[in-house]
């Protein structure tokens, strides 16, 4: 295990020095200068002039992208041009609200997905199957825009039950990760539902059934188990999209994480704050995998990472 987490690990490598190169064009592609935005609409062109050189705006793009890897080689995701603060504490500090969201969301997922895709596949073509596909149609079809602002606008505005933003208490965290966790529960769902039902007709279930062992024993214990692997694999990739895809749920909800933050930086074009966010999220995608791939072999110890 630990040769092949190794393995993962320097393969990464590539991938992520790819993704700093691309969003380090993608954001001097980006119309406007970050200098001018600064220094205000009336400054005068000296002003911007040594705004840029204090930056380094004003050296090639070949060298400012090596400045970067340089910094980066030492840990050093460089200062926000427009707080001046450190771009690993602030993604810290951001971060942690983005977490509690993503982990409050995938547990609504998980919770009504795989309820509702175990009672589908148990009680196939039946009113419990067509309903648990209805709600899964509705996760899936569903803006998370839209259904942030309809429970806004029913347990915010009209019940007055819980607030409608802000990130001072966990009862804050609660709309937010039903409206996103709605939408993955549609998709782990109609994930849970498919797998369970090719694992039911497995001979190890007849001869579970034949033993006479209670059907609930049979499919939570032994199929459900066996119909995991998937729906696991959907789970992290859902997890991962969270983590990064948050952008609209932080703005409806006003919650100050990872991807409110970075909509305000691509705004003011504070590109190390962009730079060390994209890169932060994909170091913490590649971990993520890792951590479903070691979920593999752990339900199914058929399975060995080699």
């Amino acid at each position: 295990m630990r040769q092949y987490l190794t393995r993962r690990a320097l393969l990464a490598v590539p991938s992520l020095l790819a993704v700093t190169l691309l969003i380090f064009l993608a954001m001097r592609a980006v119309p406007g200068d970050p200098a001018v935005l600064l220094a205000g609409e009336f400054a005068t062109p000296e002003t911007v002039a040594s705004i840029r050189a204090k930056w380094g705006l004003d050296q090639p793009l070949p060298v400012q992208y090596g400045v970067f890897l340089a910094r980066l080689a030492r840990g050093d995701l460089g200062r926000s041009i427009v707080s001046e603060m450190e771009v690993s504490e602030e993604i810290v500090q951001r971060f942690r609200v983005t977490l509690t969201l993503a982990f409050s969301a995938i547990a609504v997922a998980l919770l009504i997905g795989m309820t509702a895709g175990v009672l589908g596949a148990t009680r196939s073509y039946t009113v419990w199957d067509y309903g648990s596909m209805v709600i899964a149609m509705l996760g899936v079809s569903t803006p998370i825009f839209w259904s942030g602002m309809l429970l806004i606008l029913l347990f915010a505005v009209m019940l007055g039950w819980l607030p409608a933003g802000g990130a001072e208490a966990w009862r804050s965290y609660i709309l937010p990760a039903v409206s996103l966790g709605f939408f993955a529960a549609g998709i782990i769902a109609r994930q849970t539902r498919s797998s369970l039902l090719d694992v039911l007709r497995q001979d190890f279930v007849r001869t579970a059934r034949a033993k006479g062992l209670p059907g609930r024993l049979v499919t939570l214990r032994h199929a459900l188990r066996n119909a995991l692997i998937p729906v696991v694999t959907v789970a992290g990739l859902e997890f991962g999209r969270m983590l990064g895809g948050a952008i609209l749920t932080e703005t409806v909800f006003s919650l100050p994480g990872l991807g409110s933050f970075m909509i305000t930086a691509i705004a003011k074009r504070d590109y190390p704050v962009v730079q060390g966010i994209v890169l932060w999220l994909a170091i913490v995608f590649v971990v993520i995998n890792m951590l479903v791939d070691m979920t593999y072999a752990a339900l199914d110890p058929r399975i060995r990472h080699s």
